[in-house]
C-alpha cells in the first residue's frame, strides 16, 4: 500500500472522472459524496468512460452475481486502459471492502481498491503514480463524512445519509462487515444540509441509513430529527429508508403520525413470515411483533403505504415456513415488495450452514411470491381509482410522450397528460382514472 501525499486542491483542473454505481440507494448517495470530493480536487465528472482519466465502479456486495457482474464490466472497461495506460481504473464500495484480494487476483490491471470509509483520501492518492495498486479498506468507526458536501444534480428529491454502518448482524447480511458499526451524523449538520437543499430547489428529502431509525447522535434521536426537519420552511416532504422493525419506537411512530411533511409511506423489511426462519436470521422480532407494528403504523396514518423485503429459500426454510411467508403477504397486503431468493454471502453466519433448498425450488418459491405480490399491489392500487391524489411533479413520463410523472405521498408513481405542464417541483392534484400494479394513471383536476 502506498502512502498518500497531500496536494493543494484544484491542482489539476483538467482531470476527468467517470463513476458507475451498483446496488442500493446508499451507494448512489456515496457516489454523490465521491463526486463532490473529486470536484473539490479539480476533477470534472463525465458521462462517458472514453473521456475519463479516472474510471471507478462503486460496487455492492449484497446481491447474487454482483461480483461476476463487476468483474465483467471492469474487463470491458479495460480496453480504455489499453489505449491509454495512464488511465486509472478502480473499485470502491462494499465489494471492494469484502473481496479485495480475490478482485486483485482476477483483475491485476486495477489501480485502486477502496472501501466505504476511505473516500475522503481517494482524490489525493490518485494524483500519485506507482507500480502497485492503492488499497485502503480500513473500517473507521468515526467516519461519517459529515463535513463533506455531496455533488447532486438538480431535482426535486435529495437523498441525505444520516448514519452509516449497522449493528444488527443478521445471519444472511454482509453489511456490518463491509460498512462497519453504526455511527450517526450530528443533527445540526443534517438540518443545515436540508436547509441548503431547500435553497437549491429540492422539495423532498429522503433520510438514508442501513438501520435509519436507529439514528442517535448522542443528543438527538430519530423521532426528534423528524420533528425538527418538519419545521424547515420550504420543504414539502420527508421520507426515510430503510428502518429496522426492531428499532421502530413509539416516539418515531408518533412523529410519523403528527408531522405533516413526513410521508405516509414506510419501507419495513420483514424477510420471512416464519418465526423459526426469523430466529435463524437473527432479525430480533417475531411475526406477531411485526403485525403489531403494522397495525400501529396504519393506525397512526390510515393512508399508510407499506413496502418490504422478502427472502425465500433461506437455509432450513421448509415448505411450511414458505407458506407462512405467503400468508403474511396476504394478511399485511404490502403496496410493494423487493423479493429475492437466498444466496450465501461469504463471511456471514448463514454462509457456513448447508443449503437445504435446491436452486430450482428457490426459483419456484420466488416466482410464487412475485406473482402473489403483483396481485396484491394491483388490488392496493385499484383502491385509488376514482380518487384525487397529490402529486409532486418530477418531470416527463418515461413511456408516454406528452405526459408528466411524479410521486404521491405514498410513493406511488402517478402519470398524467398536461397541455400546459406544471413546473417540476410543484404539487398538483390528479384524479386517478386507471391503475396497474406499479403505476397510477390520471388527469389534472380542474
Amino acid at each position: 500500500m502506498r502512502e498518500s501525499c497531500q496536494i493543494p486542491e484544484q491542482q489539476e483542473a483538467s482531470r476527468r472522472v467517470y463513476v458507475e454505481t451498483y446496488g442500493c440507494q446508499m451507494n448512489l448517495a456515496d457516489t454523490q459524496l465521491l463526486l463532490g470530493q473529486f470536484r473539490r480536487h479539480g476533477y470534472q465528472p463525465v458521462d462517458d468512460p472514453a473521456l475519463a482519466d479516472v474510471i471507478l465502479l462503486n460496487t455492492c456486495a449484497i446481491r447474487e452475481h454482483a461480483e461476476e457482474r463487476v468483474i465483467g464490466r471492469l474487463g470491458d472497461l479495460y480496453r480504455f486502459k489499453v489505449q491509454r495506460p495512464e488511465l486509472q481504473l478502480g473499485i470502491v464500495g462494499c465489494m471492494a471492502q469484502h473481496v479485495r484480494d480475490r478482485l486483485l487476483e482476477r483483475l491485476p490491471f486495477v489501480d485502486f481498491v477502496v472501501g466505504p470509509d476511505a473516500y475522503r483520501r481517494l482524490p489525493q492518492v490518485l494524483q500519485e503514480s506507482g507500480a502497485h495498486p492503492y488499497i485502503d479498506v480500513r473500517l473507521d468507526r468515526s467516519e461519517t463524512y459529515a463535513d463533506l458536501e455531496p455533488h447532486r444534480e438538480a431535482g426535486v428529491r435529495a437523498w441525505v445519509t444520516i448514519m452509516r454502518g449497522c449493528n444488527k448482524f443478521c445471519t444472511f447480511c454482509v453489511v456490518p462487515f463491509v460498512r462497519g458499526r453504526e455511527r450517526s451524523v450530528p443533527a445540526r449538520v443534517i438540518l443545515d444540509q436540508v436547509r441548503q437543499l431547500v435553497e437549491q430547489g429540492f422539495r423532498e428529502v429522503v433520510y438514508l441509513g442501513q438501520t435509519v431509525n436507529a439514528y442517535h447522535d448522542g443528543a438527538v434521536d430519530f423521532a426528534t430529527l423528524l420533528r425538527e426537519t418538519n419545521d424547515i420552511p420550504g420543504l414539502l416532504r420527508i421520507r426515510f429508508t430503510s428502518p429496522h422493525p426492531a428499532d421502530m419506537t413509539e416516539a418515531t411512530i408518533e412523529a410519523i403520525a403528527t408531522c405533516a411533511k413526513v410521508c405516509p409511506q414506510v419501507h419495513l423489511p420483514v424477510q420471512s413470515g416464519s418465526d423459526r426462519v426469523l430466529q435463524r436470521m437473527a432479525r430480533g422480532y417475531t411475526v406477531e411483533d411485526f403485525l403489531r407494528l403494522v397495525e400501529k403504523l396504519r393506525r397512526a396514518r390510515p393512508e399508510m403505504a407499506l413496502s418490504t423485503d422478502v427472502i425465500v429459500g433461506f437455509p432450513g426454510e421448509t415448505e411450511r415456513d414458505f407458506e407462512a411467508t405467503l400468508g403474511l403477504l396476504r394478511e399485511v397486503k404490502f403496496d410493494q415488495a423487493f423479493m429475492f431468493h437466498y444466496s450465501a454471502r461469504s463471511g456471514t453466519k448463514a454462509a457456513r450452514w448447508p443449503e437445504t433448498v435446491s436452486p430450482e425450488e428457490k426459483q419456484r418459491r420466488l416466482r410464487e411470491v412475485i406473482d402473489l405480490q403483483e396481485a396484491i399491489a394491483f388490488e392496493r392500487n385499484q383502491d385509488w381509482v376514482g380518487r384525487e391524489v397529490e402529486v409532486l411533479v418530477e418531470g416527463a413520463a418515461r413511456k408516454k410522450a406528452g405526459w408528466l410523472a411524479g410521486k404521491t405521498p405514498q410513493f406511488k408513481t402517478c402519470i398524467f397528460p398536461a397541455a400546459r405542464p406544471p413546473a417540476v417541483g410543484s404539487l398538483v392534484t390528479v384524479s386517478v382514472r386507471q391503475a396497474n400494479s406499479h403505476t397510477l394513471f390520471g388527469e389534472l383536476s380542474t
